[in-house]
């Protein structure tokens, strides 16, 4: 699986505005209904399942990385957008540090394999601080992509 595969093309910003967890996940779900990968109808559910799942432990991992993630019968397959953040923001980390780099996937209720998996493909390629750092410096969503065109192909 590689990232490309789930990550919505038209949900990717690198200027994102928020600067609490609620207003980046609001913001990031926002993207997810621009680019059609849900529905507009369902933003503030997912919103609901999102910020409960972040009261059971924080997504952010450390690193400058942030995966917040939930299951919801609303969709019908794994998507995720990607939002970076200029300032950083407080996302409850592990190592106690903002995050700036956010991964949010939203998944249907019965896909556990592709959800984790998909977890793990993120958590994988964001361990490289060579590669957390260009996607930090790009100046738009197509740098994005192919930078995360160039990982997934180096990662295999």
């Amino acid at each position: 699986m590689k990232l490309a595969d789930f990550l919505c093309k038209k949900a990717i910003t690198v200027d994102l505005q928020g600067t609490s967890k609620k207003e980046v996940i609001q913001e990031l779900i926002g993207l997810l209904a621009e680019g059609e990968a849900i529905d507009k109808k369902n933003k503030n559910k997912i919103f609901d399942v999102i910020i409960a799942r972040e009261q059971l432990g924080s997504t952010a991992i450390g690193q400058g990385v942030a995966i917040p993630h939930a299951k919801f019968e609303g969709v019908d397959k794994l998507t995720a957008s990607l939002g970076i953040s200029k300032n950083g923001v407080d996302f409850d980390s592990l190592d106690g540090e903002p995050a700036y780099i956010f991964f949010l996937l939203v998944a249907p209720v019965d896909s556990a394999g592709p959800h984790l998996k998909a977890l793990a493909r993120i958590s994988r390629l964001l361990k490289d601080k060579f590669f957390r750092d260009s996607l930090k410096a790009a100046e738009n969503a197509k740098a994005v992509l192919k930078l995360i065109a160039l990982e997934d192909e180096r990662i295999g």
